[in-house]
C-alpha cells in the first residue's frame, strides 16, 4: 500500500490466470506464513520485504461442499515498505490501483467482501461457503478482530 493505492498483480498462468489479485502462493515445507509471503513477493514481482514490515490483516477461509480438496485458508498481509521496483515476471504483472478504482470485475468473487475492510485498516476473519465451485458463494461470515 502506498499513497492511497494498492499494488495488485494480474495472474498470467496457472490457478487464477486472468485475475487481478495480491501477490502470494503456497507454503513450502518448513516455511512460516511470513517467510512464504516474503519469498512469493520476491519471486513474483521482484521486490524485497522484511518480516517486521508485514502486517497480517485477514484470514479468509473457503469451504467447498462437493470438493473438500479445494478447502483452504488464505492469510492476507500488507506492507508499506519494500526495496526495489515491482516488476513483471512470468507469473505476475503488477499494477497500482487507487482504493476507489479497483478492478473487481476481474478479481475473485470474494474480494469485494473483504478487501475494502483491509484497505480501511481493519483486520478480519471471513468464511465463505461454496456449493459446487468457485463461481458461487452461498454464505459468508465476517468478524472484525483486534489482532492476530
Amino acid at each position: 500500500i502506498k499513497d492511497g493505492e494498492v499494488l495488485l498483480a494480474m495472474k498470467k498462468r496457472g490457478f487464477g490466470m486472468g485475475k487481478w489479485n495480491g501477490v502470494g502462493g503456497k507454503l513450502k515445507e518448513g516455511e512460516s506464513l511470513e517467510q512464504a509471503a516474503i519469498r512469493e513477493v520476491k519471486e513474483e514481482i521482484g521486490v524485497e520485504i522484511v518480516e517486521k514490515d508485514l502486517e497480517k490483516m485477514a484470514m479468509i477461509s473457503f469451504r467447498f461442499d462437493h470438493k473438500k480438496e479445494w478447502d483452504q485458508d488464505c492469510h492476507a498481509y500488507v506492507t508499506r515498505k519494500w526495496q526495489g521496483v515491482p516488476t513483471e515476471s512470468e507469473e505476475m504483472k503488477p499494477q497500482w490501483y487507487s482504493f476507489d478504482s479497483l478492478p473487481y470485475d476481474s478479481m475473485w468473487l470474494d474480494d469485494p467482501h473483504w478487501l475494502p475492510h483491509v484497505l480501511q485498516g481493519k483486520k478480519l476473519k471471513m468464511l465463505f461457503f461454496n456449493p459446487d465451485d468457485a463461481s458461487q458463494m452461498r454464505q459468508r461470515d465476517l468478524e472484525i478482530v483486534e489482532k492476530f
